[in-house]
C-alpha cells in the first residue's frame, strides 16, 4: 500500500483524470516522484469501476483502491445488502474477506464482524478504508480464514464464505469442492464453529450439484441485477433437513422481481399455442430451473416443453419481460418481410435451430426498433416467429 497516493495533490490528480483514457496518461508518465504511472492508472480504473457498483466507496474521500480485479470480483453494494439481510445474530466472520464490501454490510446488522483476508496488503487497504467509512465494529485479520477459525475458541452466529473459483491446477472450476477453501471437505469443522453458514457462489455452479455436495441446505438464493445473474447464495442451518426453498430476485431500476418455490416440488405445465400475451422469465428464474413451477403458480401456459416462454389470454404481473403478441408466423423469410417492412427488430431465440447472428444474416434484419421477434418451436414441433411489442408498465 503506497500511502503517497493519499496525498491531497495525488487524490486531486485522480479526480481530475477520472475519465481520461489511461493509455493517454501512460504516455505522459507519473507527475509524482514516489508514485508510478501504473499505480495511478490502477487507482483511476478501479475508481471508475466503483462508480456504479460501489457508490459508497466512490463518494467517500481518500478511498484507496486495490488492483482492479478485486473490484471486479467483489459483490456490488446492492447484492451485499441483500445477503446481509438474510441472516442475523451478534457476531459473524467472513473467512474470505476480499475488498470487504460484504463485511461492511454485515456490520449494519451484526454487532461484531471479523474480516479475514490472507492477502496482507489487501487486508491493510480494507482496514484503512473502513476508517474512512467510519466503521468501528469490523475487526480485520490478515490471515487465512480457516486457519484463524482453527486457532480461535470463539463461536460465531454465522460464517460467511465466498470461495475462490480459480485453481492453480484446474483453472476455472465448476464444482464447490474444487474451489478454495474446499467447503464440503471442511463442513463438519465449520459447523463446530457456528450453526449458520452462508456461501456465495458464482452463477456458473450447478444448483443441484452444489446442494448434493453440502449438508443442511435451507435456502438457495439466485440474485440477478438488471437481468444478469450475479450470485448464487446457499444458506445452511445445522441440523436442517426439511424442504429447500429456492428464492429468486432480479433487481431492476424501478422494482424488484421475486419468485420463490420449493426445490424439487412437483409441478406440471399446461401447454398452448400463443394467446394474447407472451412472457419471458428473467435470468434468475431461468437459472433456477423452476419452469413448471412458474407456469403452475401464475396460471400461465407454456409454449413448448423446452422453450421456457409462456402465454396467457389476460395480462398478469410477471417476473420477467411481458409482450403483446401481434402476429404468429411459420418460420418463413418472405412472410417476415411482409410483416416487418422496416427491417429492424429485437431478436430472441428459444429452442430454435439457428442463432441470432444466423437469422440476422439470412433476413437482413437490423437490431433495434419497437418490435420483438421470438424465434421458437411450438407444440407441433414446427419453427415459428412470434412478432410482438414489449409492455413496459
Amino acid at each position: 500500500m503506497n500511502r503517497n497516493i493519499l496525498d491531497t495533490d495525488t487524490q486531486q490528480f485522480i479526480l481530475d483524470n477520472l475519465y481520461t483514457k489511461v493509455t493517454k496518461l501512460a504516455l505522459k508518465g507519473s507527475p509524482f516522484l514516489n508514485i508510478s504511472i501504473q499505480e495511478l492508472a490502477n487507482q483511476i480504473v478501479a475508481k471508475q469501476k466503483a462508480e456504479l457498483k460501489l457508490p459508497t466507496w466512490f463518494n467517500t474521500k481518500n478511498i484507496y483502491y486495490p488492483p482492479k480485479i478485486s473490484i471486479e470480483q467483489t459483490s456490488s453494494e446492492i447484492t451485499a445488502d441483500y445477503k446481509a439481510k438474510l441472516i442475523k445474530g451478534n457476531s459473524i466472520i467472513d473467512i474470505t474477506g476480499g475488498f470487504g464490501i460484504d463485511a461492511y454490510y454485515f456490520s449494519k446488522y451484526f454487532n461484531k464482524v471479523v474480516h479475514c483476508e490472507i492477502n496482507k496488503e489487501l487486508s491493510e487497504i480494507v482496514k484503512y478504508n473502513y476508517e474512512q467509512l467510519n466503521v468501528s465494529n469490523i475487526i480485520t485479520i490478515a490471515d487465512d480464514g480457516l486457519d484463524f477459525l482453527k486457532k480461535t475458541n470463539e463461536k460465531f452466529d454465522c460464517i460467511y464464505i465466498d470461495p475462490s473459483r480459480r485453481s492453480d491446477v484446474k483453472g476455472k472450476v465448476f464444482l464447490l469442492k474444487d474451489c478454495l477453501p474446499n467447503v464440503p471437505e471442511n463442513l463438519d469443522f465449520l459447523f463446530s464453529k457456528t450453526d449458520t453458514i452462508l456461501i456465495k457462489n458464482s452463477p456458473i455452479l450447478d444448483i443441484s450439484s452444489t446442494i448434493n455436495e453440502l449438508n443442511y441446505v435451507k435456502e438457495v438464493h439466485i440474485v440477478g441485477l438488471k437481468n444478469e445473474v450475479k450470485e448464487l447464495l446457499f444458506l445452511l442451518e445445522k441440523g436442517y433437513t426439511s424442504a429447500i426453498k429456492i428464492k429468486t430476485i432480479n433487481f431492476l431500476k424501478n422494482k424488484d422481481q421475486k419468485f420463490d418455490f420449493e426445490y424439487r416440488s412437483e409441478a406440471f405445465s399446461e401447454y398452448s399455442d400463443p394467446l394474447t400475451y407472451l412472457y419471458e422469465p428473467n435470468s434468475a428464474i431461468l437459472k433456477s430451473g423452476g419452469f413448471h413451477q412458474i407456469s403452475t403458480e401464475l396460471n400461465i401456459k407454456k409454449l413448448h416443453q423446452h422453450s421456457h416462454l409462456y402465454t396467457s389470454e389476460t395480462l398478469i404481473d410477471f417476473p420477467g419481460r411481458r409482450f403483446k403478441i401481434e402476429k404468429v408466423l411459420i418460420y418463413d423469410k418472405k412472410q417476415l418481410n411482409k410483416y416487418l417492412p422496416e427491417k429492424k427488430a429485437n431478436i430472441t431465440v428459444r429452442n430454435f435451430p439457428k442463432s441470432v447472428e444466423q437469422i440476422r444474416k439470412e433476413t437482413k434484419i437490423k437490431d433495434g426498433g419497437d418490435h420483438y421477434l421470438f424465434f421458437t418451436k411450438l407444440q407441433n414441433e414446427k419453427n415459428h416467429i412470434i412478432i410482438c411489442k414489449q409492455i413496459y408498465n
